[in-house]
């Protein structure tokens, strides 16, 4: 089969969902919605009309991405996180879906669990939104996002780890520098040293060529 879904799960028409994504327990996909490749839905998710969700991105229960949201790759969203579509909803005088606004969660970015995001924000990439912030900005890539509102307390990697005060990874030895909007970038050019598993085994690759040398 092409892609998974849970029998006690609702697909409306005119839904697309890519291969290898699985969509588990109580689930809606609406019409218009677009699903990408190998993506994960679980149970209790609500997924509008007309969204668009990229491939690989993982949403975990209890999420609603509501019409105006768009993810790309590689997205996750924690348990019962919140998405919003309307700065000030009126049950008495509800608006025409042409006045959403507009929410995009960047590639490899992460919301945890209960946070918010007010719409009308962009995510950057590989950002880190901590469980139960509120969101009320625009976020840099790479940031580390914590608190109600939501404050920039670190920088993250790629891989999902805090960046030490040299912008390196421990992890994976991935090295960042800053830029002239006060945001960072990864220097592909450069790894870091130092410590860290990706500095070991450098280490450890380094003293087996001088041994190889000195045989």
């Amino acid at each position: 089969m092409r892609y998974y879904v849970h029998e006690s799960s609702y697909i409306d028409d005119d839904v697309q969902i890519g291969e290898e994504t699985k969509i588990w327990h109580f689930c809606h996909i609406q019409s218009g919605a677009r699903i990408g490749k190998n993506c994960t839905i679980g149970q209790g998710v609500n997924v509008s009309n007309n969204v668009k969700i990229g491939n690989g991105c993982k949403i975990q229960n209890n999420v609603s991405i509501y019409e105006g949201v768009e993810l790309e790759d590689n997205v996750f969203c924690g348990p019962s996180m919140v998405f919003t579509n309307d700065l000030m909803p009126r049950a008495e005088y509800p608006k025409e879906k042409s006045k959403y606004k507009k929410t995009l969660v960047r590639r490899g970015a992460t919301i945890g669990a209960n946070a918010t995001i007010v719409c009308n924000h962009e995510i950057g990439s590989y950002c880190t939104i901590a469980a139960g912030a509120v969101v009320t900005t625009d976020i840099l890539p790479y940031a580390l996002m914590a608190g109600v509102p939501a404050r920039r307390i670190g920088w993250v990697c790629e891989c999902g780890q805090v960046l030490d005060d040299k912008l390196c990874c421990q992890s994976c030895g991935k090295e960042y520098e800053k830029t002239e909007k006060q945001g960072i970038r990864l220097r592909k050019d450069l790894r870091c040293t130092g410590g860290g598993l990706y500095a070991r085994v450098i280490e450890f690759a380094a003293l087996l060529f001088h041994e190889s040398e000195a045989a």
